[in-house]
């Protein structure tokens, strides 16, 4: 099985800068990149991963996505001067050219698959490309929102292409929807394309009709599109968890990826003068963490938005940190979602209800609690982790205990597999103190139990496995 996390960066692509006063592009520094490379340095974390070179994305991996037009548009910014960059960059909305943007991009696309060949390949099993500019903004012919080439839809496409996959899980957590990821993959079902993003009934950027929670996808993609709209600002560390527990990860448990990429904005965070949002860096562990329990941890997380240096990098860092397998950070504070939160996840949920099996349980607590019962006296696979995901972990979340005990009897049919995911999707509480007792009665087989790295086994016809992680 692959090991290692992948690290990918360049200083080249500090190089795209703004040249001329604009309001608003003058937030996307390439202090960016480089504030944040140094915090990992600072942290001791890059010398734990695997340092994969970035490169040059071709031509014909660009028109994977976009079109030979603007290909051609965006190479002939080369030799431009200062009036020249800037009567183009005039042409899209909030984008800025510099001459050697074109050259950064390339190696922004480059990076971002390498990232999925070192993964792809069992180089690594998971891993982070830090790119600029970022991606999930720009289209087929336009430029749009800092973003010239879309690098994590390129990389779907190429992960299709090179390695067969039928089933790519796109995580777009930036604060800001990544409209031009929905446009290439809104008819296409081998994408599932999940965004949360600030948008208050439509009155925050890109403020389009289509980021509402009712578009859904079109034509035999109908279903897979899932927009989130967050329709106040201050949302913090217990709406986010509510989006993935109740959206997001029962739909890609059922979708069943074969890679996950992250478009990673950290926009979303703190601190940030674009997103206004409150969740704090050590929700972006958690995230990672439940992300990399699908396709068999083949996760690939891209860099897009953040502009609070501080809570940029400290996010990132969280990030790495997680996909390492350093035990996740124990959130603290009020766990409830707001009610603008819950509104809107019911919105999406009852958009979606009709293509997922598993988002046909009722919201509210009291439905969801008669079903557990029910569902835990049969244990039968996908229904009881869709009771997981429904009530155990939010419940979890909330108590925030100091150890989690899970005890499995021998009348089971979830299998070890089932039981090391239980575990794996707990391990987000109780700073991942985990105690597992599971009694197993087979004289034929030889069981084995991981929970974090720890691997157990015992062909004994009865006994107890226990297993501690992160305990002091």
């Amino acid at each position: 099985m692959a090991s290692g996390t992948a690290l990918i960066y360049d200083e080249e692509m500090t190089t795209h800068r703004l040249l001329w006063s604009d309001p608003v592009c003058d937030i996307e520094v390439p202090e960016r990149l480089s504030f944040s490379y140094e915090q990992l340095k600072c942290y001791h974390l890059l010398e734990r991963c695997v340092h994969v070179p970035a490169r040059e994305g071709s031509e014909e991996e660009i028109l994977l996505v976009h079109s030979s037009e603007y290909l051609e548009v965006a190479k002939s910014t080369q030799t431009m001067n200062e009036e020249e960059l800037k009567k183009v960059s005039g042409n899209y909305d909030a984008f800025f050219f510099h001459p050697n943007t074109y050259r950064c991009a390339r190696l922004a696309v480059g990076a971002t698959l390498q990232l999925v060949d070192a993964v792809m390949s069992g180089k690594v099993c998971n891993g982070m490309a830090l790119v600029r500019p970022p991606g999930h903004h720009s289209q087929r012919n336009a430029a749009n929102g800092f973003c010239l080439f879309n690098n994590v839809a390129i990389a779907a496409e190429y992960a299709k292409l090179k390695y067969g996959l039928q089933r790519i899980l796109i995580v777009d957590w930036d604060v800001h929807h990544g409209q031009g990821t929905q446009y290439i993959f809104e008819e296409d079902p081998s994408v599932l394309y999940f965004s949360w993003h600030r948008y208050e009934h439509q009155e925050f950027w890109p403020s389009l009709r289509e980021s509402d929670y009712d578009a859904v996808g079109l034509g035999k993609g109908k279903g897979f599109n899932i927009n989130l709209p967050w329709n106040k600002v201050g949302m913090g560390n217990s709406d986010y968890l509510a989006a993935f527990f109740h959206v997001l990860l029962p739909v890609a448990f059922e979708f069943d990826p074969e890679m996950v990429i992250v478009s990673s904005g950290y926009d979303s965070g703190i601190g940030d003068p674009e997103g206004q949002m409150n969740a704090t860096p050590e929700v972006f562990a958690h995230l990672t963490r439940f992300l990399m329990q699908l396709a068999n941890g083949k996760l690939c997380i891209i860099l897009e938005g953040g502009y609070h240096l501080k809570s940029l990098s400290e996010s990132i860092c969280m990030t790495v940190k997680t996909l390492l397998g350093d035990p996740v950070p124990q959130i603290t504070g009020e766990m409830a979602p707001c009610l603008s939160a819950v509104e809107s996840i019911q919105n999406v949920r009852a958009a979606h209800k009709p293509y997922w099996k598993w988002l046909t349980y009722e919201g509210n607590c009291f439905s969801f609690l008669k079903q557990i019962f029910l569902l835990l006296k049969d244990a039968k696979g996908n229904d009881f982790f869709s009771a997981v995901l429904g009530v155990i972990l939010p419940v979890a979340y909330s108590y925030q205990p100091n150890l989690t005990v899970i005890a499995v009897g021998p009348n089971r049919s979830l299998g070890i597999s089932g039981i090391s995911l239980l575990c794996a999707l707990l391990q987000g509480v109780a700073e991942s103190r985990i105690f597992a007792v599971i009694e197993v009665r087979s004289s034929a087989k030889l069981w084995y139990f991981k929970v974090s790295g720890t691997e157990l086994k015992s062909n004994s016809s009865t006994c107890s496995m226990n297993c501690f992680q992160g305990a002091q």
